[in-house]
């Protein structure tokens, strides 16, 4: 199966070397195309330097565009399925082919969850992400057990949605939206691993705005949005 991974980046100088060079010794079968999001740093040196695959904004346009121009690679290249991929080395390619292999079995969407077999902490964070679990159960009637999860692949149907449609970002509400639409999704255990070195932009601030955020939008806006 031809796979796709899309790793979005913005200045992650200090993790995007060693997360390139840990998916080219685990994933030699798969293709990658690392997305440089108008850094500000030397992420673009490097992947010149180091002759990555890579594509980069003259200016930084956000996650959600930075996934879709790999959506948008992969759907002009005719790729099976792609995974979006954090460029911090969080993500570990380890199960990138047992996440293909749910595709080959007929999902639309296979999300990395940290959740499956292992219980949630209890925390501020993961209150957050029990509303938005309980919306998308809510609105859908299916429970995603790690819905802010980050590493979610998607196969040929939903690589052309999301490459072609200008408001699916890549979010837990996108998810509930296809979802509803029909979208069938599969969920594997896997292991997230800490940010090794430069800062996220999720403080404790960004990570409530964003999951009410989120719990708002699969309530309410969705149902105005076209999946």
């Amino acid at each position: 199966m031809k796979v796709l991974i899309i790793i979005p980046a913005y200045n992650e100088g200090e993790n995007i070397e060693r997360v390139v060079t840990t998916i080219k010794e685990k994933c030699p079968q798969y293709d990658y195309l690392v997305i440089n999001d108008g850094s500000r740093d030397n992420t673009q040196d490097i992947c010149i330097k180091k002759g990555y695959h890579f594509v980069s904004h003259p200016v930084n346009l956000g996650l959600a565009a930075a996934v879709q121009t790999g959506m948008l690679f992969a759907y002009k290249n005719k790729y099976d399925a792609a995974i979006q991929f954090d460029g911090d080395g969080q993500h570990d390619p380890d199960y990138i082919a047992d996440m293909a292999s749910e595709i080959e079995k007929g999902y639309n969407i296979v999300v990395g969850s940290r959740f499956v077999t292992e219980k949630k902490p209890n925390s501020l964070r993961m209150l957050g992400s029990n509303l938005i679990q309980f919306a998308i159960r809510l609105t859908t009637g299916k429970t995603l057990k790690d819905p802010t999860s980050g590493m979610r692949m998607f196969d040929k149907k939903m690589i052309k949605k999301l490459a072609l449609a200008a408001d699916l970002g890549p979010e837990p509400d996108t998810v509930a939206l296809l979802v509803r639409g029909g979208a069938t999704f599969s969920e594997i255990q896997v292991e997230m691993h800490d940010r090794v070195a430069g800062e996220s932009y999720l403080n404790l601030a960004n990570s409530v705005n964003y999951m009410l955020r989120m719990f708002v939008s699969i309530l309410i806006l969705q149902w105005f949005r076209k999946g």
